[in-house]
């Protein structure tokens, strides 16, 4: 139900814009955001928002650089990822929660009832 693509290779200090499409349920009732996994490495907290769009969140290793937003009309959200560096390789998710207490746990894995299936965002030095 989530379609995640965008992702591909590019120069350090380069830009890249996922998307994450979704099928059969609205944004406007869900939380969003975006996860990356590194190989080697556990599932981390990107960016997020308020299925109201009244906050956002991020990790403080891509403040300043990358921007979550979407398109209602569309059913699709994006992040926008500027400045990217190498440590910004990783297979990149989008994820859909329902939680009423989004604001303690935006960071968690475990409250998103959504996946989308991963795109792979490679940066070269």
């Amino acid at each position: 139900q989530l379609q995640a693509s965008g992702g591909g290779l590019v120069q350090a200090g380069g830009s890249l814009r996922l998307s994450c499409a979704a099928t059969g349920l609205t944004f406007s009732g869900y939380h969003m955001a975006w996860f990356r996994q590194a190989p080697g490495k556990e599932r981390e907290f990107v960016r997020s928002m308020r299925r109201n769009n009244s906050f956002k969140w991020y990790a403080d290793t891509v403040k300043g650089r990358f921007t979550i937003s979407r398109d209602i009309a569309k059913n699709t959200v994006y992040l926008q990822m500027n400045s990217l560096e190498p440590e910004d390789t990783a297979v990149y998710y989008c994820a859909a929660s329902r939680t009423a207490s989004y604001g303690s746990y935006y960071a968690v894995t475990d409250v998103y009832n959504y996946w989308g299936q991963g795109t792979l965002v490679t940066v070269s030095s």
